[in-house]
């Protein structure tokens, strides 16, 4: 059996859980685990961090690490396409997408999410870089419909969760959306969210944001 563990409001515990609902994966939920440097945590997940997949009293950790391993071990329903240069293309955007928007946006976290404070050359780095991701996003995001091209795929799973994170924290740090200029985000973010294991992961991620503030 499989477990997923993390909590509802990662998005790369997210991400993992929209990919094994749209495999139509059987698996248990552990949405209490936090990141944690304890060492009965760390036995489970080596760098103390989440999300980490439990398989048959094994432990993989890394979000992109847990969902080859579902393609590989569950290709009935396949989130990459069978061409070898497209699915490429899905990893690629998968990596622009975490690497030079999320990670590069997450600078800004800490004060507009969780009200600390970042220094001016924080600020300056997530300017000087966040351009540069953009303008490799807008070179190979498709949005025909889906992100990378007519088929939902594991690109898909991850620009649900990543892109609405780098909107928001750009607007809150900067006043303007960074993926403003790029007008079909909105309506593509809107299509994917109405499916159903998009959906439902969302409203999870609502649920769990408004029982933090109580």
């Amino acid at each position: 059996m499989l477990k997923l563990c993390g909590f509802h409001i990662s998005n790369y515990f997210n991400k993992v859980r929209i990919a094994m609902l749209e495999k139509g994966l059987e698996f248990e939920l552990d949405p209490t685990c936090r990141p944690s440097q304890k060492d009965d945590f760390l036995a489970r997940t080596p760098l103390g961090k989440v999300p980490f997949l439990e398989v048959d009293g094994e432990h993989l950790v890394e979000s992109q690490v847990i969902c080859e391993y579902l393609e590989d071990a569950y290709p009935q329903k396949p989130l990459y396409p069978r061409d070898p240069l497209a699915r490429a293309r899905v990893r690629e955007l998968i990596a622009i997408m975490e690497l030079h928007l999320e990670l590069v946006a997450r600078r800004l976290y800490r004060e507009v999410f969780f009200g600390g404070k970042i220094s001016d050359e924080v600020r300056q780095s997530v300017e000087t870089d966040l351009p540069k991701g953009l303008r490799a996003f807008r070179a190979r995001a498709r949005f025909d419909p889906y992100i990378a091209g007519a088929e939902l795929t594991l690109a898909d799973c991850a620009a649900a969760v990543h892109l609405p994170l780098v909107g928001l924290s750009t607007k809150l740090a900067f006043g303007r959306d960074a993926l403003e200029d790029l007008p079909q985000v909105k309506p593509y973010l809107k299509r994917v969210g109405e499916r159903p294991a998009f959906r439902q992961v969302s409203e999870d991620r609502k649920a769990a944001q408004a029982a933090m503030k109580r």
